[in-house]
């Protein structure tokens, strides 16, 4: 009978430990990136708009067409950029009266983040290089106009990984999901186009009636 020895094998299982110090870092880093809902708010009164696209009627004109109007950007602290004429970009004073219709963005959704880390920076640059580059420019009302300032900031920071916003993605990215201010700013939106329609609509009844 034969006495066998039983080698022991011992196995070492390493457990990674993080870094407490650069889990906090990279903590910190995302925070940069979380919208504050304190400081993000809307305020009508005092028409501050953070990080939304912003739309009023253009006299006669948003009377005929009703999804064509003046369009700006704000900057995270909620000012208002428009461009409002040839070489002109006002500042908290949008032509064409207060707006009636808003679109808040996610500043999530930016991508071009280039060397910042502060996502309320990248979306303030854009909106600033925007203003900068068309208080240069001539304004034009078919090719190159409030809406081409705006898609210029949000190309500029390559918002939902997009470059090719332009005037009429806008126009009915506004028209389709923009919400109004207030009722108020629904009926100015809208009533003096159904006031048109309204007048077409009772001409012609009274004109068939007639004949």
């Amino acid at each position: 009978m034969s006495t066998g020895t039983s080698d022991q094998i011992t196995t070492a299982i390493t457990i990674p430990i993080e870094d407490p110090l650069k889990a906090k870092v990279n903590q910190m880093s995302d925070e940069n990136f979380l919208s504050n809902t304190a400081t993000d708010r809307i305020d009508i009164k005092r028409v501050r708009y953070p990080h939304c696209l912003v739309w009023t009627p253009i006299p006669v004109l948003t009377w005929l067409f009703p999804f064509i109007g003046h369009m700006g950007i704000a900057r995270t602290d909620g000012v208002i950029r428009d461009f409002a004429g040839p070489y002109y970009v006002s500042e908290d004073n949008m032509a064409f009266g207060l707006p009636t219709r808003y679109l808040q963005l996610d500043l999530n959704r930016i991508s071009m983040l280039g060397s910042s880390t502060n996502i309320r920076t990248v979306w303030d640059k854009a909106v600033e290089q925007a203003s900068d580059e068309y208080k240069k420019r001539m304004h034009n009302l078919c090719c190159d106009n409030c809406h081409s300032h705006v898609a210029m900031a949000l190309n500029t920071m390559g918002y939902d990984r997009k470059q090719t916003y332009n005037m009429v993605s806008l126009t009915f990215w506004m028209f389709f999901c923009g919400k109004f201010v207030n009722f108020a700013g629904f009926l100015r939106s809208w009533i003096p186009f159904l006031i048109l329609v309204g007048i077409v609509v009772t001409i012609t009844v009274v004109t068939k009636l007639q004949t």
